[in-house]
């Protein structure tokens, strides 16, 4: 797992994990994992899961030709609105791109601690023990 500034300015956590690394097949069956960990964190909701690689060719966008499947788990650890500006940062996503031979699953941080532990708790629990 690694942390980079995507653009220069997003902080995002990634995890690039071999197929023969994990238990999961596909795109969909992480997302899946994904959802059942939010349905089963207390105060987290389970908002949707997007087809971001449909979506992009729907519209004639631009696609690596290595991505075979792109999906977004949208969610939100949300526990107070202490300002309007908190807005601009929520809801979570976790991206989860098959590249044929792995999967990279990536998150932007969130600006509170608890909500990275578990994501990152999440995306830990990917590879096999």
């Amino acid at each position: 797992m690694k942390q980079l500034n995507f653009q220069e300015k997003y902080p995002i956590t990634v995890l690039d994990v071999k197929k023969s690394e994990t238990q999961y097949t596909s795109a969909e069956h992480i997302a899946d994992y994904f959802k059942t960990c939010i349905e089963e964190t207390p105060k987290v909701s389970y908002i949707t899961t997007f087809d971001h690689l449909s979506h992009s060719r729907e519209i004639g966008g631009d696609v690596a030709p290595d991505i075979q499947a792109a999906i977004n788990v949208v969610f939100c650890f949300g526990r107070k609105l202490p300002n309007p500006y908190v807005l601009a940062v929520r809801p979570r996503s976790i991206g989860i791109a098959d590249m044929g031979d792995r999967f990279v699953v990536s998150f932007m941080d969130a600006p509170q601690a608890p909500a990275n532990e578990a994501m990152r708790a999440w995306v830990l629990a990917l590879r096999n023990s």
